[in-house]
């Protein structure tokens, strides 16, 4: 079936129902908008913060990135407002709905149920230049070797810190495309569609929604955006958060257990990421309350 002809969904975040409607959408069609999403004081400051790591980032050698787009790395390693863009009340709500886990297992003649919620993939920010070639179109899911019956394992959420539209390197995305059942099949250029953008708008997607980064056709314009990727919480992390974000660099930040938690400090239940056979939110950072678990 064409996807083409299939628009993205616009949901305004102060809805009462906006939760459940994106829900809907990223079922059905993998991808939803959700506008105003963001103060615009808190997006200005989040541009503030990353200008000087985009200035001081280098050409991506792989060519997954072309030359003409700069990266920023590590977000909640670089300020407080870029921590808060993760921890948006909307974005967790979404993600502990989609990707939650819960399993139950015998342990000897006892059964158990747990769960595990979602944490951190990575955070980036990207600035594509005037000039900027299109990136290909890919599944952000790739890292994790998924098939079929793992989805969705991922989402991310894409964040406008300038208006973002179809020449200036507005993300691209083939709505439906996570239903693709045949493995084999090409993502076409053609199939795509523009996720246009104002400022504090975000783009939520499932990780095997087919997307890429626009080109940037215009002389002048800069399109900047921050990404905001999580993942179930028994999945190695793509980007390493415990080197990006040490213990001590979050103890700088003064991170609220919520957050070391959502970064991917906590512990998934049973006992994945223990340290010492213990949660590492009591090993690591002395912290025991109603999440610490007990091993």
């Amino acid at each position: 079936m064409s996807t083409t002809t299939v628009n993205i969904v616009r949901i305004p975040a102060t809805k009462e129902n906006a939760e459940d409607e994106i829900l809907e959408c990223l079922r059905r069609d993998g991808v939803a908008i959700v506008t105003g999403m963001y103060a615009m004081s808190h997006i200005e400051q989040v541009q503030n913060d990353l200008a000087p790591h985009f200035e001081s980032d280098v050409v991506d050698k792989s060519g997954f990135f072309p030359s003409t787009t700069q990266r920023a790395t590590g977000l909640f390693a670089i300020s407080r407002a870029c921590v808060d863009l993760a921890m948006h009340p909307l974005l967790l709500a979404v993600a502990n709905r989609l990707l939650t886990s819960t399993y139950s297992f015998c342990q000897g003649t006892q059964k158990k149920t747990v769960q595990s919620k979602p944490i951190i993939s990575s955070t980036v920010g990207f600035r594509v230049n005037p000039g900027g070639q299109q990136q290909e179109l890919h599944r952000d899911d790739n890292d994790f070797h998924t098939r079929p019956c793992d989805w969705p394992m991922m989402i991310g959420c894409v964040i406008a810190l300038t208006r973002t539209h179809k020449n200036n390197g507005a993300t691209i995305v083939i709505p439906r495309s996570h239903l693709w059942e045949d493995e084999d099949r090409v993502p076409l250029v053609e199939e795509a569609v523009p996720a246009e953008l104002e400022p504090g708008d975000a783009t939520i997607f499932v990780g095997n929604l087919y997307h890429a980064g626009g080109s940037n056709i215009t002389l002048d314009e800069r399109r900047e955006t921050a990404g905001i990727f999580m993942a179930k919480g028994f999945y190695r992390q793509a980007e390493n958060e415990y080197l990006m974000v040490p213990p001590e660099r979050c103890k700088e930040l003064q991170l609220t257990p919520a957050e070391l938690r959502v970064l991917g400090y906590g512990l998934s239940q049973p006992a994945c990421g223990f340290v010492k056979y213990k949660d590492p939110m009591e090993s690591v950072f002395g912290i025991i309350d109603d999440e610490t678990v007990s091993m």
